[in-house]
């Protein structure tokens, strides 16, 4: 066998892509979004058909398996492997062509699929299926996993929509196969026409969801045509690596209308979907109360819910008319058919939280039976989990019988494995005995591919092995898939990692991937360093990855100090994004302070932590000296050390006077501004709120904090601001992994700030998160960080509780700007939009990331992916605004990034009020 130097070396003379043996590409693609762990040998980027040949030959050559793979959503593990795994989404990533009328599409295999419908759009062209990654999945994935997706009731599997292939083989032969035995290697007819009696008779009765094994192989019977095309999808990667195919597009409905139907529970809606499929549905996607949580008051009255696609109104409100629903509802408008079929496309994540805060995992993710057999399959699988103490919550698409369900499974201890291995036969069981298939859409991999003799008996077993041998004779394809399988229970993702609380919270991430999507659009924070440099290591699932390899030790073998470890989590903004977008809640910032926590133990640090992390104290110091116009008038000739060269080497300028010392020198502490009268401090008819003094305003913007104190007195509400002592949220610390500093600043700040009287309004986001959700993570035993953490308001949120009746001022303006990353994601911007709304500013704040992200935009290295982040949003909204419109951040940072790069100056929504008032 050719040593893993010799391979390496091999590969970079005979291709002209990446070639990386290096730690951190093969912890980077150990898993896919399965249960599942492979190490691989390398990882290889071809750069072309000639590249994929090469690269085969020089594996085959050298006795090294293949793994070809996509996006890494695949969720029974077919895409791990033990050889050099091919990355097809770096370069072969294109759509060669599109033909209107004939409604056709090259494409290559590592193509996204949203990139294609994007680009077919225009011509009023889709491709049918669409699973719910489809933002991130790839053609060629969908190809291996025979992909379905919601609308397969109308427009049918993957396999359904590719007319032709081009593959290349283990050994570098190529072949183009469609329809007829052309191009097909030697051997294959003459094994198929040897077994016409068993494809006849032996298959399992075929219904649309048929996907388990090499379940298309009667299609390669001469009543059907000989498509061996389609019977080549589903393979899983085990026969050979598709460079390009040809695919069929559908005519988009113009105007689709979603029926949703409430039923008693969720056997009355499995039973109902089958007596829709007449009504020439589109969907028909079903989910019940336990997935759909406190959504369901924006859903009709029922316990389940069927979700019906229709082309077009007409056909919708027939639909509602027929069937037999406890309540109905019709969905026209597209933003709310959106929405709704967001809860869908989550599911996969959201699944796998538990209501008592517990992990559901994949495993038995896509059985199919036929539809009319769903309702009581359904019954018979509840028992079978309440049996063996399991739990989950099916979901998917009832139209076609396809139950998607994560389960409870604890695949840590040796029971829970038994007890994992047994549900999994007793399942197998289950599904065969209703005629259905152990995968339904998403492929058999690890999870499923021992079980196949259930379903398929000896004889098909057997010729699925000699059918994976004409493709494949030295089984160098994806080995341990499909055909001569690695047991269900080998090779467990979870086997690996310690024991401890971190390792658990790393173990979250399932891999869906929703953080690979390069869509800068929509509400979605997550992941802005992904979207700019398009690198694994960069998403919230490649760092994930590589934190799971630096526990289990086996690659990442330095631990804590890991260099592949660090130089991933240098790009993460800490915009807590993936906290509220991940659909797992996966919260790479609190991970990235854990980890850099105990990277720098004992060293000396960065000096960017020091100088930027330590900011709160070099601010509080300038200020007891009154010495900011000097540090000004230096920091405008000498760079501040570990600062950014290419940001001037600067911090914005600082306040020549804090904002409670201007608080403390009012004649009246209870005066909004000098002059102005306002209630008294006591006796506001709206109560007290304490006005926190965060390092931002306090220092860098007190005009912010000075606006504040006029709008909540016009509100009719008291003001507190803590001037005794130092109070601070530890943010700085936190980001920069300082956590021992962290710690001892908010037991300081609870010291001093005592019981707060009434809410805590904090004006900086980011602070207002760090108090929400920092303080009581890392002070988990003080009740007070607790009680502080629920006292927290947003600006917005105390005019919207506390003076639910006051009148903002009518600005009648159009606003632009940025909504801080973190209100998305841990805050909500709810109430910040109403309050908008009530004073008259009209349009919407841009999303995304802003790019400097505290700390982030001025550390060294880093301008660069700063610049790009702005670039994807909020620049562009500044400069297409119209020159009177108001430009709004609530965020020091995003006004900072504003003025920076964008030469506007941003206000704090408080300042906007205040000068209406």
């Amino acid at each position: 066998m050719t040593s893993p130097g010799e391979l390496e070396r091999t590969l970079r003379e005979n291709l002209r892509g990446e070639i990386d043996f290096g730690a951190a590409a093969r912890a980077l693609t150990t898993m896919d979004a399965s249960n599942y762990r492979r190490v691989p040998v390398g990882v290889v980027a071809p750069r072309d058909a000639d590249d994929v040949a090469a690269a085969l030959t020089v594996c085959a050559e050298a006795g090294v398996p293949v793994l070809p793979r996509g996006g890494g959503t695949s969720i029974a593990g077919q895409a791990t492997g033990v050889g050099v795994v091919l990355d097809l989404t770096r370069h072969m990533n294109t759509l060669v062509s599109v033909d209107p009328e004939a409604r056709t599409a090259v494409v290559h295999p590592g193509l996204v699929l949203d990139r294609l419908r994007d680009a077919v759009r225009p011509y009023g062209l889709t491709f049918g299926p669409d699973p719910s990654t489809h933002s991130r999945c790839t053609l060629g994935g969908m190809i291996g996993n025979n992909a379905c997706g919601a609308h397969s009731v109308a427009w049918g599997t993957t396999a359904d929509n590719v007319t032709e292939l081009a593959v290349t083989t283990y050994g570098g032969t190529s072949h183009r196969i469609g329809t007829g035995w052309a191009g097909t290697p030697d051997g294959l007819r003459e094994l198929i026409t040897g077994h016409l009696g068993p494809l006849r008779t032996g298959m399992p009765p075929g219904f649309s969801r048929r996907i388990s094994g090499y379940g298309g192989l009667d299609a390669l019977l001469p009543e059907h045509g000989v498509q061996v095309a389609r019977a080549f999808c589903g393979s899983e990667g085990t026969l050979g690596v598709v460079t390009e195919a040809v695919v069929r597009l559908v005519e988009t409905p113009r105007a689709p209308v979603l029926a949703v139907l409430g039923y008693a529970d969720e056997s009355a809606a499995a039973e109902a979907a089958a007596g829709l499929l007449p009504h020439g549905p589109l969907t028909v996607e079903g989910m019940a109360q336990d997935l759909v949580g406190d959504t369901a008051a924006r859903l009709p009255r029922g316990g389940a819910w069927l979700f019906v696609e229709m082309p077009d109104e007409g056909a919708a409100r027939a639909l509602l008319r027929a069937a037999d629903a406890v309540d109905r509802a019709l969905v026209t408008d597209p933003a709310e058919q959106r929405a709704l079929w967001r809860i869908r496309e989550d599911a996969a994540g959201t699944a796998t939280r538990m209501p008592d805060g517990g992990m559901a995992w994949p495993g038995w993710e896509d059985c199919a039976v036929p539809p009319a057999r769903l309702g009581a399959y359904l019954r018979e699988f509840r028992a079978l989990l309440a049996a063996h103490g399991l739990r989950g919550s099916p979901y998917g698409h009832f139209g076609e019988g396809c139950v998607h369900v994560r389960i409870d499974f604890d695949l840590v201890s040796a029971p829970g494995i038994a007890r994992f291995r047994t549900f999994s036969e007793e399942l197998a069981d289950l599904v065969v005995a209703h005629g259905g298939s152990l995968s339904g859409e998403h492929g058999d991999g690890q999870a499923r591919a021992e079980l196949l003799p259930k379903m398929y008996g000896p004889d098909l077993i057997r010729l699925f092995g000699a059918y994976k041998d004409v493709w494949d004779p030295a089984g160098g394809m994806n080995p341990g898939t499909l055909v001569r399988p690695a047991r269900l229970d080998e090779n467990l993702r979870f086997a690996v990692l310690p024991a401890t609380p971190f390792a658990g919270e790393i173990a979250r991430c399932v891999g869906v991937a929703k953080c690979r999507t390069t869509d800068p659009g929509g509400a979605s924070v997550m992941c802005p360093s992904y979207r700019v440099t398009g690198e694994e290591r960069h998403s919230t699932r490649g760092r994930a990855r590589l934190l799971h390899e630096m526990l289990a030790g086996e690659i990442v073998t330095d631990g804590w100090r890991s260099t592949e470890v660090a130089e991933a989590l240098d790009l993460c903004l800490a915009c807590k994004g993936c906290r509220s977008d991940c659909p797992v809640g996966v919260d790479m910032a609190t991970y990235k302070a854990e980890f850099l926590h105990h990277h720098w133990a004992g060293r000396i640090r960065p000096l960017s932590h020091y100088t930027l992390g330590g900011l709160p104290d070099w601010l509080r110091l300038i200020a007891r000296l009154r010495a900011a116009g000097a540090v000004n008038a230096l920091a405008r000739r000498v760079p501040v050390p570990g600062l950014d060269r290419e940001r001037g080497g600067r911090l914005p300028e600082l306040a020549r006077e804090p904002f409670t010392r201007w608080w403390a020198r009012q004649p009246d502490p209870a005066k909004g501004a000098k002059g102005a009268s306002g209630p008294d401090r006591a006796s506001g008819p709206g109560g007290a709120v304490t006005l926190w003094p965060d390092t931002f305003t306090q220092y860098l913007n007190p005009s912010a904090g000075r606006a504040a104190t006029q709008v909540l007195h016009a509100a009719g509400l008291s003001v507190e601001v803590p001037t005794a002592g130092r109070v601070c949220c530890g943010l700085t610390y936190v980001s920069t992994g300082r956590l021992d500093r962290a710690r001892t600043v908010l037991r300081r700040t609870l010291d001093t700030l005592g019981e707060p009287a009434g809410p805590v309004v904090v004006l900086e986001p980011s602070c207002a998160a760090a108090l929400r959700a920092d303080l009581p993570a890392l002070l988990p035993d003080d009740p007070r960080a607790a009680r502080l953490a629920g006292a927290v308001r947003t600006f917005a949120e105390t005019l919207e509780e506390y003076a639910p009746a006051w009148r903002p001022p009518h600005l009648d303006r159009k606003v632009v700007g940025q909504t801080h990353c973190h209100q998305h994601a841990v805050l909500g911007d709810g109430p910040d939009r109403r309050l908008r709304e009530r004073a008259g500013l009209t349009g919407e704040l841009s999303g995304g990331c802003c790019g400097l992200a505290g700390n982030f935009g001025f550390e060294p290295g880093h301008h660069e992916v700063s610049v790009a982040c702005a670039e994807e949003q909020l620049l562009p909204a500044l400069r297409a605004a119209p020159p009177d419109a108001l430009i709004q951040a609530d965020g020091f940072s995003c006004r900072t990034q504003i003025a920076q790069l964008g030469g506007a100056r941003a206000r704090h929504l408080a300042e906007l009020l205040a000068e209406g008032l």
